[in-house]
């Protein structure tokens, strides 16, 4: 927070005055200006990717391009809302004018992670005077290519993975190009669904527009403009006053993705060193893997935001998120490799490798900060079902983001059922799904024993049964089915997921995490289990009487509660009790 009577400076614009009171309060506006545009968008998506699983972030940004506030919703997009503004301003910086919309997803060209992920972003003028961009990013339920969905797992290049646009003009003088539209329309199995998308997110952007209008009216835009500025500087000031408190020191850690969809026995790994001296702190991810073939690559503006993500939750999850904290990490990465591809190397199933990012970091971090460490969580997968409604004639994707448990920390289980690290979407209604897409969901709940056992234990998994209602085509993108999320200090890694076809029948089939155009039948079962998160801490280390509630609600079950927690437990009357004479005797033997 700026100092009574200090002065704040605008970069390339002179001077202005700003007290702290008044810094304050537009720092507050700013960040709910963009609360509400993320809730008119949440309110006004047509696909339950935005809807409900709210996959979707919003933002304001400098003349620049530089984020001044965004809502976290999803973090990646810190970096990738500067890198797609960036090549709007290379295209039409001279060519700017009140009313405008430009759409881009290429990842190349821009910083959108996929092809699926398009961002609507609008300058602002207040009079002639430009003053920033609004923008926001939302995941589209399919923009083309091979499979409905558009993440083909045997993608090997960007051209498999569905419509790229560069950065182009959506609207002039507030007045929509048609012909953009037709050629969106023409290149979805959902084209109402992708419009309507795209439309609801030019409307959360006009609302930004106008909000920002409303501001600079009450405050005057040279105090405004001033504080976009200062904001960044604030947030990067304050974050390298924490990491000058952290010991200096050179650490290493790795995770490993099980695989890139096309070359099945081959993990991919990502290794990462930290160095920290006085308020720097570098990573370098030079010795991970080369580039894929299959889409498990990310480019650079995804390592980066993985980074911010990382930092801030070591030091405080309130920060204030804006470009300023992008420039308080150095990356250093390596040019062919699986964090920098070349074009135009696939990408569109990136989620994995970014969660390996993460999490290597967050143990390279946790060697400085060792109250910080935390098991992996169960990273991130989708489910997708594309095919044509015998109701209606036309093209459907039921597009879900499922989650499963997050990783133990000191004083802490994990949470059981809800996305880790950047993913941070909703599981989508079952009443939401069975009235809009033909599917069944026969089965929906936490797996016992699935969290890894420890002091602390990791998050639950869950179970998700399917009934296909109809002739569909399936296809999934997940991870750790192969290599579990690890367990810390001592803890069990979590179990890993698992996707079954037809169980129970003769027919049974396990898929690999990544797969792409199963076909499914009228009345065909499938059988999701997302992995639970890794455990902290050694298991005979936990409260007895943690274990024994744990018993109670079905999340360990009274074998495990024995064998792997020593814990023993009496039955009287259906209720649970830790015998205390025998639980001592076992965790003494043992």
């Amino acid at each position: 927070m700026a100092r009574a009577g200090a002065t704040l400076r605008r970069r390339k614009r002179g001077a202005a005055e700003v007290d702290p009171i008044t810094f304050q309060v537009i720092k507050a506006s700013l960040v709910g200006i963009v609360r509400e545009m993320q809730n008119c968008l949440f309110r006004t998506g047509f696909s339950t990717i935005i809807r409900e699983s709210q996959d979707a972030s919003c933002a304001l940004l400098d003349t620049a391009g530089d984020v001044v506030a965004q809502h976290v919703v999803l973090p990646l997009h810190i970096g990738a809302f500067p890198h797609c503004t960036a090549a709007v301003l290379r295209s039409y910086g001279d060519d700017l004018a009140p009313g405008d919309a430009f759409l881009i997803n290429h990842t190349y060209e821009g910083g959108s992670p996929h092809a699926p992920d398009m961002a609507v972003i609008t300058p602002i003028f207040i009079g002639r005077r430009h003053v920033g961009f609004a923008a926001d990013i939302a995941h589209k339920p399919d923009i083309g290519g091979p499979v409905p969905g558009s993440c083909f797992a045997l993608a090997k290049d960007i051209f498999a993975e569905g419509l790229h646009l560069p950065a182009i003009r959506y609207q002039r003088d507030f007045q929509t190009i048609s012909d953009v539209e037709r050629i969106l329309a023409a290149n979805s199995r959902t084209p109402e669904m992708v419009l309507g998308d795209i439309r609801g997110q030019l409307g959360a952007n006009r609302l930004g527009e106008q909000r920002i209008a409303e501001l600079i009216a009450k405050f005057g835009d040279d105090q405004v403009l001033a504080c976009f500025d200062e904001l960044m500087r604030m947030s990067e000031r304050t974050m390298r006053q924490i990491i000058a408190q952290w010991r200096d020191g050179r650490f290493e850690a790795e995770r490993f993705v099980d695989n890139d969809g096309i070359d099945l026995d081959k993990p991919i790994r990502v290794h990462v060193v930290l160095e920290k001296k006085g308020d720097r702190i570098s990573f370098d991810f030079t010795k991970s893997n080369d580039q894929t073939r299959g889409p498990a690559n990310i480019r650079p503006p995804l390592v980066q935001a993985a980074m911010v993500y990382t930092l801030i939750t070591q030091m405080d999850p309130t920060m204030t998120i804006n470009s300023g904290l992008l420039r308080v990490a150095d990356i250093k990465l390596r040019p062919g490799s699986v964090l920098d591809p070349h074009f135009p190397a696939p990408v569109n199933t990136y989620m994995p490798t970014v969660t390996a990012v993460t999490e290597a970091a967050v143990e390279a971090i946790s060697h400085v900060l060792p109250a910080r460490a935390r098991g992996d969580g169960c990273g991130s997968r989708s489910i997708i079902i594309g095919g044509r409604s015998t109701r209606s004639g036309k093209g459907y994707v039921q597009y879900e983001i499922v989650g499963g448990g997050t990783g133990g920390r000191a004083m802490m289980d994990g949470i059981s059922g809800g996305c880790s690290h950047q993913s941070n979407a909703r599981i989508a209604p079952i009443e939401i799904i069975e009235s809009e897409f033909p599917t069944r969901v026969r089965r929906f709940e936490l797996i016992a024993d699935s969290g890894g056992a420890g002091q602390f234990r990791g998050g639950l998994g869950v179970v998700r049964e399917y009934q296909n209602l109809g002739e569909a085509r399936f296809n999934i993108r997940s991870n750790k089915h192969f290599i579990p999320p690890k367990g810390v200090v001592g803890g069990a890694p979590g179990r890993c997921g698992k996707l079954t076809m037809h169980p129970g029948e003769g027919r049974e089939e396990v898929l690999p995490a990544r797969y792409s155009d199963y076909p499914l039948a009228d009345g065909d079962i499938f059988r999701l289990e997302t992995p639970g998160g890794g455990g902290f801490g050694a298991p005979g280390k936990r409260d007895p009487q943690r274990v024994c509630v744990d018993v109670t609600e079905g999340y360990v079950t009274p074998k495990a509660a024995r064998e792997v927690y020593r814990v023993a437990l009496r039955k009287s009357k259906g209720v649970y009790r830790v015998d205390q004479a025998k639980t001592k005797a076992l965790r003494k033997r043992r």
